[in-house]
């Protein structure tokens, strides 16, 4: 019987899919995110498996503990430093799914207009009705979709757009090969091109000091005049202030953006997600950092954390390993 640490409220989300996909003998005790009372704090301690998605040297140093689980794929609240390396570090997917459909109703919405012709039609007004050439309203399809890093979540949302007859080009570090999914290959170096010829720009590159701020003002200076960016990667990654401004001046056709510069201690919390007004532009569609959040990513996530769990407890190889333990090399 292993003992197993679900600790805090994200992690909690996973137990009952977790429970059910499970076929090793296990305690689980779910801890909330602050560790205060002396029962949570020696079950902490006690773990031979944590799943959550933050630790630091602050918390009860968990003498037994082989396997630190992440629920999430990020891992930046993960101090690695303050596990020891007898500890495995893995993280998990599971939400590209989900993250490639909203971006693709985030696309449809631009060209389809379905909320603003039932807002119109309920007021007896017949703005989109067809044998009106004033009412055309646009399609994705033949549009240029440039996916700003291709990883997990870029690779689905590609696998998407290609039903839809729309042109692919893939902006990543690494190349890229020419497939049934991309048209074409950009690097990260030179982007010029690539921002030129997009319709619609999504941008789910990490945080990190290289790209950090990287769609800033000149960025914006070459994108069309239609163009569309949407991010689901890292608020940071597109220069707030050049967003802002290119949104005002309504130099790009618009935004959607999920993922934020400012985010509440709480999520019971409310306030402003950025220290710009947003929310005074009409042009932007904004999301509470919602793409991934659905039933689908629940369950696909608690059934590989739980098999993960299964292969630890198996000795079997584990899947998305961040840090081997240190007896694995």
């Amino acid at each position: 019987m292993i003992n197993i640490v679900f600790h805090g409220q994200n992690a909690s989300n996973y137990l009952d899919t977790f429970r059910e996909a499970l076929q090793h003998p296990a305690t689980i005790t779910r801890l909330p995110d602050t560790l205060e009372n002396p029962a949570d704090i020696a079950a902490f301690a006690n773990a031979e498996v944590i799943v959550g998605n933050h630790f630091n040297k602050h918390l009860p140093r968990p003498a037994r503990l082989g396997l630190f689980q992440s629920c999430a794929t990020g891992i930046d609240r993960i101090d690695l430093a303050a596990l020891p390396r007898s500890v495995a570090v893995c993280n998990c997917y599971g939400h590209g799914e989900a993250m490639a459909e909203f971006v693709m109703a985030a696309m449809l919405s631009k060209r389809v207009p379905l909320a603003d012709a039932d807002a119109k039609l309920r007021q007896g007004v017949w703005r989109y009705r067809s044998g009106d050439l004033d009412a055309l309203h646009g399609e994705v399809c033949q549009t240029t979709l440039g996916l700003l890093g291709y990883g997990h979540i870029a690779q689905a949302i590609a696998e998407r757009a290609k039903p839809f007859s729309m042109r692919v080009l893939a902006a990543n570090r690494s190349e890229v090969a020419v497939s049934a999914c991309v048209d074409a290959w950009h690097g990260l170096d030179d982007l010029d091109d690539f921002y030129r010829k997009c319709d619609f720009i999504v941008v789910s590159l990490p945080l990190t000091d290289r790209t950090q701020g990287m769609v800033d003002a000149r960025a914006f200076s070459l994108m069309r005049p239609q163009a569309v960016i949407i991010n689901v990667g890292r608020g940071p990654v597109i220069e707030e202030q050049a967003l802002y401004d290119a949104l005002l001046r309504k130099a790009i056709g618009g935004a959607v953006i999920d993922t934020w510069y400012r985010y509440p201690a709480h999520a019971s919390d409310t306030g402003r997600p950025a220290s710009l007004p947003f929310e005074k532009l009409d042009n932007v569609l904004m999301t509470p950092h919602m793409s991934a959040w659905t039933d689908g990513t629940i369950r696909r996530r608690g059934q590989a954390m739980a098999a993960n769990v299964d292969a630890y407890c198996e000795g079997r190889p584990l899947a998305h390993e961040v840090r081997p333990s240190a007896s694995q090399g």
